[in-house]
């Protein structure tokens, strides 16, 4: 089922709104972990962690989930599909990837409040993570999958065969016949 125009345009928007949010809360996560990583204030580090940890559990995480959860409501109910072009596959992988990443990290990000390098570690592979996403949804470059090639070929035979029926109709149909000779 593909959505109607509007509905698919909706879809994106929320798409690309949350996803866009989820990669401002880890620049954000980023600066946090970075400010407190070359600090011998241990005022600093004690207060960058509580806003390290309520950036997590309030933004990035529900943002994953739900770029998650809207990426993939966007690519089954739209033409491009989820398993037809590369750029969407790669992308729902890096999604997927990132939110079980996101989940292991959750469980050590209360040990890790004092080691402020891992967390730039996680940060910047995050971040990286989401800027490739954001390319391939920029570029979307060429290249189907070979599921998408037979969907592909499977709509042009029924297209094909529907136009020959069609044609073979309208030849055997002796009024369609008449008006084609006045």
């Amino acid at each position: 089922m593909i959505l109607p125009p509007r509905l698919r345009k909706f879809a994106l928007t929320v798409h690309v709104i949350i996803s866009v949010g989820w990669l401002g809360a880890v620049v954000g996560f980023l600066a946090l972990a970075i400010a407190s990583l070359p600090s011998r204030d241990s005022a600093t580090v004690r207060a960058a962690y509580p806003a390290i940890e309520v950036t997590v559990w309030w933004v990035i995480v529900p943002f994953a989930f739900a770029s998650l959860l809207t990426g993939l409501i966007s690519s089954l109910f739209t033409p491009w599909g989820l398993f037809r072009y590369w750029w969407v596959l790669v992308k729902f992988l890096i999604n997927v990837f990132a939110c079980i990443v996101l989940l292991q990290y959750l469980r050590s990000l209360n040990a890790m409040a004092d080691m402020s390098g891992e967390s730039v570690a996680h940060a910047s592979g995050a971040l990286l993570f989401l800027l490739v996403a954001t390319v391939l949804s920029v570029y979307k470059p060429r290249g189907m999958t070979r599921y998408g090639w037979r969907k592909q070929h499977a709509q042009h035979q029924v297209g094909t065969t529907e136009a020959a029926l069609a044609s073979m109709h309208e030849r055997s149909d002796p009024s369609v016949q008449e008006a084609a000779i006045k």
